[in-house]
This record gives structure tokens, sequence and C-alpha cells, in this order.
């Protein structure tokens, strides 16, 4: 009962009965209060009153909640481009709890999601998606009374390419140890690799290592690498390790005497007297290399640069140069002795 106006204003589609079952404890058939609201606003308690009711108390009817794991299915729709393989499809859960009454969760058999590759797939392809519930027969159950503990699946289907890739030492030469007079092999050359396409896609080779060819004697040297393949790939060969055997068979030395002594950077004002007259200087090549070597083509440069104020007899230490054109290297250190003094002295 109320005004009039409010009354025959009044949607019988906005009047709410809210039955409480919060003091419920047990399943099964009970009688609760309830409470009467307006989602109208223009309508209140005060302005429209309840004069009668059909009933006074609301008979609820309370069922045990059981819960239930179904696993999840998928179906991938679509294709492959050639020369790419799919690998096996990734669930961020690979089942889903349900949670209902009995009766509701039987029908229920699992969960499934549907991945959508296009056409030519080339890359990975990872994605967010709703899912389906199946009976047993695999017809699509319905039920707006069953509580997922979910609603949506990441799925990831990793698109793989496999790859030959060489394997690689750098050499770093020097004159006397050049590439050209070693004999060297790596075993195995090369590996099969498959991975993901944007990593392995302009790949053609694995560096294992860079090697100071100055390092190396006459003696037959073996390395032993790891093989490092990119983060996530699968090495197909099976093969974990590559060796190298590299070896300077042609490389010999010998002592040569020079005579040919300079200082560079003499101090201003100063006179530098040489008085070392020869060195005995240890170089080391391939047999032909020194053979062709004369007595001009080896060089004691001695540096002065730190001697601008000094006076008197000093041993310094002085650097080996070798004519460009000859592969030959310098083994040690050397130094000679000079005096410095004054120009007028």
């Amino acid at each position: 009962e109320g005004a009039r106006r409010s009354i025959v204003r009044l949607d019988r589609q906005k009047v709410r009965v809210t039955a409480d079952v919060s003091g419920i404890t047990s399943a099964g058939v009970q009688t609760v209060n309830y409470r009467i609201a307006f989602t109208d606003l223009r309508f209140t308690s005060d302005s429209v009153k309840v004069k009668d009711s059909s009933f006074y108390v609301a008979t609820v009817e309370i069922c045990e909640l059981n819960r239930k794991n179904v696993d999840v299915r998928y179906e991938v729709i679509g294709t492959v481009a050639d020369g790419y393989s799919a690998g096996e499809l990734h669930l961020s859960d690979t089942t889903v709890e349900l949670s209902g009454q009995e009766s509701d969760l039987e029908k229920v058999e699992y969960a499934k999601i549907e991945l959508s590759i296009g056409s030519n797939a080339t890359d990975t392809v990872s994605q967010t998606l709703p899912f389906k519930l199946y009976d047993a027969e695999g017809n699509e159950v319905s039920n707006s009374r069953l509580h997922l503990s979910k609603t949506q699946i990441q799925a990831t289907l990793p698109i793989t390419v496999t790859r030959e890739l060489a394997l690689r030492v750098d050499f770093t030469e020097a004159p006397g140890a050049m590439l050209e007079d070693m004999e060297w092999s790596l075993l195995p050359e090369s590996i099969l690799v498959s991975g993901e396409a944007r990593v392995l896609n302009g790949m053609e080779e694995l560096v294992l290592d860079t090697i100071d060819l100055l390092e190396i004697t006459p003696s037959m040297t073996e390395k032993m690498y790891s093989i490092i393949i990119p983060e996530g790939c699968e090495n197909l060969s099976g093969v974990t390790k590559a060796t190298l055997r590299i070896a300077y068979p042609a490389r010999t030395s010998e002592v040569h005497r020079t005579e040919r002594i300079e200082c560079v950077s003499t101090p201003a004002g100063k006179t530098v007297e040489i008085l070392t007259d020869a060195l005995d200087v240890q170089l080391f090549g391939t047999t032909h290399a020194l053979a062709e070597l004369s007595s001009e083509d080896v060089t004691a440069v001695a540096d002065l640069t730190d001697f601008s104020e000094a006076s008197g007899t000093y041993t310094v230490p002085c650097e080996i140069r070798i004519a460009e054109e000859k592969n030959v290297g310098v083994s040690g250190t050397y130094q000679i002795q000079i005096r410095i003094s004054d120009a007028e002295a």
C-alpha cells in the first residue's frame, strides 16, 4: 500500500525478495527469513509498504556442493608449413575443477579447447582460449549451475625447424704462425639442431673458440669443446663434444745475429751512443721462411720516449722488427745498452 501515484508506477520486475541463507550450516529443505527491496530508486520502504504477503518465510533447498576434476583435451586446427614441424602442445592447466550438484557433475567427462594455428604456420603459436565441457559421448554440456575454477587456458604450440649448423674455430695468425702452415681438423664438422624458427633462421654455424696460433707447439695439440646450442633448441645429432686436432709440423727455430740496432724518439739536445754491437735473436717459422731471411730483414729498435731527461748509461728494452714480407716470428725479450749525454759534451 502507498500513495496512488506511487502504486500505479511500481514495476513488479523491480521488486526483489531476497532470502537470507547466511545462517544455514547443513543441507536439506529449510525455511529462512527474507527481505523486500526496490531496485527502482524512486521507491523506498517508506513510500510503499507491504500490506500482505502470500508467504512470511522462504523455503529453500540446500544441496551438498561436490567437486570434480576433469581433463583438458585439445584440438589443433590448421597446417604447418613445409620444412617445419609442430612440437608437443603445452597447456597452462591440464585439468579443470568443477563444483556443483552430483547429478550435474556426473554428466561432464572432459573439457576441450580448440587452437587455430592458421595455414602454413612457421612460428610458435600461443593463445589464451575458453573451453567447453563435454560428456562421454562427445556432446557439449551446458549447465549454468556448474561453477568452474577457471574459464580460460593458455595453449602454446611450438613450431620448430631443423638446421644443420657447421662447427667453427677461429684462428688468430701472427708472423711465423700462419694457418696455411698448420695441419688441423675439427670433428664433427657439423651437427643437426631442431628449434624455434625465430632462433635458428639465419643461423649457419656455431663458433666454439678463438685460438692464438702462437700458442701452438710443433707437437700435435688436441682440444675438447662442449657444443653449446641455443637455448630452447635440441641437438638431434646427440654429439655433445667436439675435438680439435692441430699441429705445426713445419715449424722450426734458429738464432739469428743482427747488427741492425736503432733508437727512435731520441731526447732533444742529447747524444745517444749505442754500446751494443750485435744481438742474437731467437726466430721461428718454417724452414723455408727462415732460410730466406737475410741480415737486412732483422732490426732491433729501442724507443727512448721515457728517457727525455736522462743522462748516463742505460739498459733499455728493444723491439725486434722483421721485414713485413717475411713470415717469421720472434721468441723472447731483448735489451740493448746505450749512453745518453748532452749534445755539447
